[in-house]
């Protein structure tokens, strides 16, 4: 199972928002709305019930979608607002960064996220993750984080995107407080074994790693931050490589991108 880090792969943003016009026109929309109803969209519970959000989310749920897969939704766009209001672009995040946060977090002071929101990409087929909803584990693309309201952080893993079928599967991870990020970093979240311990059977011969608890992707979150604040030299401006790249490997992103 190859692992990919060459170059940014495309994102669930540019999933989600195939024309740059759509998104542009419904974050608009909320921005003008959230203004006249004099709410903060960066507010989480008060993006969700806003006209214009809802009115898209009808038409990307698809049909005979469950339920409960509107609350997902409803973080993919709020995550996606957050994206592209920060302005900071994703991060890649290489293959022997990922594997030394896993390892150890790097020594900071009081911890500083990169952004106050943004988007994470790891290597291609590094880390798993199985959703409620689904009946085999997925690999992770990534994760959106964001800071929002009354000093909490969301962070939403994004996973399942594949060339070879549409769409993609979110796990959305219970709020936290902030205030709390530096104890994730040496936190020791699993009860029976390593955290981040591959839950895939022969994973172990190629040095995979499962997400199985919310505790365990804030740990890497948090990890992240600090190796960006240590090691901010280490964080490289890319830009977006040609389209014919995906003929022999995954569909490259359009975005201007960093990497670690």
């Amino acid at each position: 199972m190859a692992v990919h880090d060459e170059y940014l792969r495309r994102t669930p943003y540019e999933l989600t928002f195939p024309d740059a016009g759509t998104a542009a026109d419904l974050f608009s929309a909320v921005t003008a709305e959230a203004r006249d109803a004099g709410v903060d969209p960066a507010d989480r519970q008060a993006f969700v019930v806003l006209q214009a959000v809802n009115t898209f989310l009808r038409r990307l749920q698809p049909k005979g979608a469950r339920p409960e897969a509107m609350y997902d939704y409803a973080m993919l766009l709020y995550h996606a607002f957050r994206f592209a209001r920060s302005g900071a672009g994703p991060i890649l995040v290489s293959e022997a960064t990922a594997r030394a946060l896993v390892e150890a977090s790097d020594p900071v002071g009081a911890l500083e996220a990169p952004a106050p929101a943004g988007y994470a990409q790891f290597p291609k087929n590094l880390f798993w993750t199985q959703s409620a909803s689904a009946s085999a584990a997925e690999a992770v693309d990534g994760l959106f984080w964001s800071l929002g309201e009354q000093g909490l952080l969301h962070v939403l893993v994004v996973a399942g995107m594949r060339d070879d079928r549409p769409g993609l599967a979110v796990v959305p991870v219970p709020e936290a407080p902030w205030a709390d990020a530096a104890t994730w970093l040496d936190a020791h979240i699993r009860s029976d074994g390593e955290d981040f311990a591959t839950t895939l059977p022969g994973g172990e011969i190629e040095m995979l790693y499962s997400f199985r608890a919310a505790g365990e992707v804030l740990k890497l979150t948090a990890r992240l931050f600090a190796r960006v604040q240590a090691h901010p030299e280490a964080l490289v401006e890319e830009t977006p490589v040609a389209a014919e790249r995906g003929s022999v490997g995954p569909t490259p992103s359009a975005l201007p991108y960093r990497r670690i």
